[in-house]
């Protein structure tokens, strides 16, 4: 008989089943994510000239780049692949790494912060906790699986890198509780710094691809 693959394996984590399974996990995060993000970016709209819009929704985007990428694994193309399908999957591929990688370390990061400082956390919390660590893990796990490269993931860290100078430029960042306010510049230099980290470790796991 055969033995079960463990949950980290290749041959778990790629099953079409369980990559299904994913699949409709992140879209619907997705989606609730930018239901979410919702008032803050008719806010932004109102506020702010449209195009600073695209910068406000930063974890939903990331689900977003990660959803894509799961479709390539899904759906693997049986002829050989072309230089442009080659470049659009890595880009999208990078993107929905080391984004997710970012912004699900910073968001439980300032929810604790926000905690750690007094601010009373509810059940949406904990629920927010569980699902951004998730995008973190789950980015690190199927990093190996993926096409992107070292160059790919660069190219989303300048992604992030602008992201990070419009937000904290224009105050388009994600809301922060109240407690959070006046910690801004501290913020500011530590999303900076994990945009370099979540590319660094994007690198690491490229490492392990063949395991």
């Amino acid at each position: 008989m055969k033995a079960a693959a463990l949950p980290w394996s290749r041959d778990f984590l790629t099953n079409r089943i369980n990559l299904l399974l994913l699949f409709i996990v992140n879209a619907t995060g997705t989606v609730y994510g930018y239901i979410w993000y919702g008032d803050q970016m008719k806010y932004t709209v109102a506020q702010h000239p449209f195009w600073r819009v695209i910068f406000v929704p930063d974890s939903p985007t990331a689900s977003l780049f990660f959803t894509l990428s799961l479709l390539f694994l899904l759906f693997p193309v049986l002829a050989k692949p072309t230089p442009v399908y080659i470049g659009v999957r890595a880009i999208i591929e990078s993107l929905g790494v080391v984004t997710s990688i970012k912004y699900g370390v910073w968001a439980v990061t300032m929810i604790l912060a926000g905690a750690a400082q007094g601010d009373s956390l509810q059940w949406e919390h904990y629920m927010l906790i569980v699902s951004h660590l998730g995008m973190a893990v789950e980015a690190l796990l199927f990093v190996r699986f993926m096409i992107v490269g070292r160059f790919a993931a660069f190219l989303a860290l300048i992604w992030l890198l602008l992201n990070d100078t419009i937000d904290y430029t224009y105050f388009v960042y994600p809301w922060l509780p109240d407690v959070l306010e006046d910690d801004l510049s501290a913020i500011q230099s530590f999303t900076m710094g994990l945009s370099v980290v979540s590319l660094l470790l994007t690198w690491l796991f490229i490492s392990f691809r063949k395991v």
